[in-house]
C-alpha cells in the first residue's frame, strides 16, 4: 500500500519551487543603519541632528521592483526609535511599517532588521523616524525603486536621478517641540526651509541637446506645504509616489507634505555664463520661509540673476486643488 504522503525529496523540491515563485526574478538588498545624534548646523545654529550612518539626509535606499530589502537598524539614541517606509506598499507584512501599533520600538543600544519586498512597486518615496517627533530632528533620507531591467521607463532615459528631499526645519531639538505638544502648545513658525539638509544646495547640470534630468522631490517637513520652482526651467511631471502619470509640463509645483513627485527637468544648450536659481516656498502660511538653491552648469560665472519666477498667492487654495485635478 502506497503512503498518503509525499517522499521527504518532493517536499523539498515543492518548498523551493514555492519560494522561487515567490521572489521569482527578484534580488536582494541589505542595509546596515546605525542611528545616533550629530551636532550639525543647517540653517548656521548647532543643533542635535538625528543621523544614520553619520549622513544627515540618510543614505540611499536604492533597490528594483520585487527587490526583497533587509535594513538592519541600530539604535544608538536616547529613546525608542521606529523608521518608516513613507509611500511604500507592506503587502502582507504590515509589521514591517514601521509604526507604533505594528512594530515594538527599536530600545535604545537594540538593533531590529526590517524585511520586506517590493513587490510590483516603481517610484519616489522616503523614509523617516515615526516616533516622538523625531521626525523634526533628521533621519529621514530618500527611497527608489527602479523598473526591473526589460520594463521600459514612459520616457526618455534621463542623465542622472537625483533626490531632492525638501521640507520645513526647526532649531529647536526636537524633544523641545515635543514637550510644546505634550503641554497643549501650538508648534512655533518653523526656522526656514532645508534642500538636501542645507539651507542653500547646489545642483550641477551638464549643457546638452535634449538631456534631461530626473529630479526625485519629497516634502520631508513637518507641517508647511511648499512650492517648487525652478528659474528658467520648465518642470515635466512623470511620476508621483508610485505611479507614472500623463505628462505635463508646470511652471511650479506645490508639494504638501509627505507627498513625493518626479520630473523631468531639460538642460540648456547655451547659457552665456548664468546660474539659476532654485526657490522652495512655503504656502498657506501667513509669513513666507524659502529655500534657496542653484543649478550650476560648468561653464556658470555669474550668480543667479533675472527675473525671480512667479509663485501662486500664498492663500491661492485654488491653485494647488486645480494642480491636483490635473494630474493623471
Amino acid at each position: 500500500m502506497e503512503s498518503p504522503f509525499l517522499p521527504l525529496s518532493c517536499i523539498l523540491i515543492s518548498s523551493c519551487l514555492l519560494l522561487t515563485t515567490v521572489h521569482a526574478g527578484s534580488g536582494y538588498v541589505y542595509y546596515d543603519w546605525t542611528v545616533s545624534l550629530s551636532i550639525r548646523s543647517p540653517l548656521g545654529v548647532p543643533k542635535q541632528v538625528i543621523v544614520i550612518n553619520d549622513m544627515f539626509p540618510g543614505p540611499l535606499l536604492n533597490a528594483t521592483t520585487n527587490d526583497v530589502v533587509s535594513v538592519n537598524v541600530r539604535n544608538h539614541l536616547p529613546e525608542p526609535l521606529l523608521i518608516t517606509w513613507n509611500g511604500v506598499q507592506m503587502r502582507r507584512n504590515s509589521w514591517q511599517d514601521g509604526v507604533r501599533g505594528t512594530n515594538c520600538p527599536i530600545q535604545p543600544g537594540q538593533n531590529w532588521t526590517y524585511s520586506f519586498q517590493l513587490k510590483d512597486q516603481i517610484g519616489s518615496f522616503f523614509y523617516f523616524p515615526s516616533l516622538l517627533l523625531q521626525k523634526a530632528g533628521g533621519g529621514y533620507g530618500a527611497i527608489r525603486v527602479n523598473n526591473r531591467k526589460g520594463i521600459p521607463i514612459p520616457f526618455p532615459q534621463p542623465a542622472e536621478d537625483i533626490d531632492l528631499l525638501v521640507g520645513d526645519w526647526y532649531n529647536v531639538h526636537h524633544r523641545d517641540l515635543r514637550q510644546m505638544l505634550d503641554q497643549g502648545r501650538h508648534l512655533p513658525r518653523p526656522d526656514g526651509i532645508l534642500i538636501n539638509g542645507h539651507g542653500r544646495y547646489n545642483l550641477h547640470f551638464q549643457p546638452g541637446s535634449g538631456l534631461t534630468y530626473r529630479l526625485r522631490i519629497s516634502n520631508v517637513g513637518i507641517r508647511t506645504s511648499l512650492n517648487f520652482r525652478i528659474q528658467d526651467h520648465a518642470l515635466l511631471l512623470v511620476e508621483t509616489e508610485g505611479s507614472y502619470t500623463v505628462k505635463k509640463y508646470y511652471s511650479s509645483l506645490d508639494i504638501h507634505v509627505g507627498q513625493s513627485y518626479s520630473v523631468l527637468v531639460r538642460a540648456k544648450n547655451l547659457t552665456h555664463g548664468h546660474s539659476f536659481y532654485i526657490f522652495v516656498s512655503s504656502r498657506f502660511t501667513k509669513y513666507e520661509l524659502l529655500g534657496l538653491g542653484v543649478v550650476h552648469y560648468p561653464d556658470s560665472r555669474m550668480p543667479p540673476s533675472g527675473p525671480i519666477p512667479t509663485r501662486p498667492a500664498p492663500f491661492d487654495f485654488g491653485f494647488s486643488i486645480n494642480q491636483a485635478r490635473s494630474i493623471k
